[in-house]
């Protein structure tokens, strides 16, 4: 398996979980889930079986590279590759994905976020592999398709052609992006539509091929710059690259326009955990449905919550349902989980108050 190569994403911000989440500290760097381990190294250690440790490697921001060498000790250099500021997905995948090739040109890459949740392990590294052979017996981009288990709003959708089948791999139709409830439903109820789940696996050489054709913008960008990775140039390089980059998403600039992207439906217990509501999907809960994170919490007459709060502080919660409650050092919120996309915009008036130090 030495050109099997991973790239984790991991620089962004994940607004929909503050005040968890937080720009000095995301939610990837953080045990979101109670299990002694972060998101990020839950991810990182995912792959240690099946390329060797040097080939993952960790997208992230300049700003980031030293919760990266906290929380995966022992990592080298070339590992960490470092982004100047968030351009989206299309410019990080056209700088790993070459950097890699520069080394490698031979590489099959599995692009993975650094902070969706894999309940079946065993499962989705099965995936995996059945992926790395596709790719390395056709001219394929692979995207991991979900077997939706309801008509979620909060994920896109990938619809995919039953009639063109190769083995396992369907060739993929079309992207959705989050619909509404309606066409959510109309979309699970017709049975050939996935959730995206965002993760790929494809050649080195194939995807940037298909980069050069469908965002020759983004892909000049980073011309000449395989003479330069690895070298003291490389920074200066690719901060001039970044200024210059198109913010744009990988699915948009390549995946919804490429005639030869496949899906595999997929069931491996996977969430993105995007938002406050999605983690309270995957969380253990109790009899009254309350998922809670905290050693000192009393619940009376309250049902259906996400609940996350300090060990230190006695939190007593009595009437609420449906309710996100979550307690940091210096901020509390209190909202309905089913009004929880407001975050965002609750976020843009903490900065438009100039109360930046609480995001």
């Amino acid at each position: 398996m030495k050109h099997v190569h991973v790239a984790i994403m991991a620089g962004g911000i994940g607004s929909r979980f503050w005040p968890q989440s937080r720009s000095s500290k995301p939610k990837q760097f953080l045990d979101i889930l109670d299990t002694g381990k972060t998101l990020l190294q839950i991810t990182y250690d995912r792959f240690i079986n099946i390329c060797p440790s040097e080939n993952i490697h960790i997208v992230t921001l300049d700003e980031y590279e030293y919760l990266v060498k906290e929380q995966i000790p022992g990592i080298l250099p070339h590992q960490i590759v470092k982004e100047p500021t968030r351009r989206n997905t299309a410019p990080c995948v056209a700088y790993i994905c070459d950097k890699i090739y520069a080394k490698d040109p031979e590489a099959s890459i599995i692009v993975i976020p650094s902070d969706h949740i894999i309940l079946y392990e065993d499962k989705f590294l099965e995936i995996i592999a059945k992926c790395l052979d596709f790719v390395e017996q056709h001219d394929a981009l692979v995207t991991l398709g979900i077997k939706p288990t309801r008509p979620s709003t909060g994920y896109g959708y990938i619809q995919y052609d039953e009639e063109k089948k190769e083995g396992e791999f369907y060739k993929v139709k079309t992207f959705t992006e989050k619909p509404d409830a309606e066409i959510a439903k109309t979309f699970v109820k017709s049975g050939d539509f996935l959730w995206n789940s965002g993760m790929f696996v494809w050649k080195a050489k194939t995807i940037l091929y298909a980069m050069h054709k469908y965002l020759p913008e983004v892909m000049d960008c980073f011309a000449g710059a395989q003479e330069l990775y690895d070298t003291p140039k490389e920074k200066e390089f690719i901060d001039r690259a970044y200024s210059q980059c198109t913010n744009i998403s990988i699915d948009y600039g390549v995946m919804e326009k490429a005639d030869n992207v496949y899906t595999i439906p997929s069931k491996f217990g996977w969430s993105d955990i995007g938002s406050w509501d999605s983690l309270y999907e995957v969380y253990q809960k109790d009899y009254l449905g309350n998922a809670v994170m905290g050693k000192n919490v009393k619940i009376y007459d309250a049902a259906n919550n996400m609940i996350m709060v300090q060990d230190g502080k006695l939190v007593v919660l009595q009437g609420l349902e449906g309710y996100c409650v979550v307690d940091t050092k210096d901020v509390l919120l209190i909202c309905q989980k089913s009004q929880e996309q407001q975050l965002k915009e609750m976020t843009i008036d903490l900065k438009k108050d100039n109360l930046d130090r609480y995001l």
